[in-house]
């Protein structure tokens, strides 16, 4: 059984459009891409830390000065 809280959403039907087209183009269920947007604003705001990424493309894949030089 998931450990999720399940609660009552209202939007703005032009909100969830936007979001289920998006989802669509990324393989996500709806709840999957509200999730991911949910995650990735509190981090963004230092609200919410995981200690790992659940996708590799989550990580932020900026060069190291050391290695951009060779």
């Amino acid at each position: 059984m998931s450990n999720k809280k399940a609660f009552v959403l209202r939007i703005d039907p032009e909100k969830l459009q936007a979001i289920e087209k998006w989802a669509a183009d990324e393989f996500r269920s709806t709840n999957g891409q509200l999730e991911w947007i949910i995650d990735k604003v509190l981090k963004e705001a230092s609200r919410y830390k995981k200690l790992k990424p659940e996708n590799p493309e989550d990580i932020d894949h900026q060069p190291d000065e050391r290695t951009s030089a060779m």
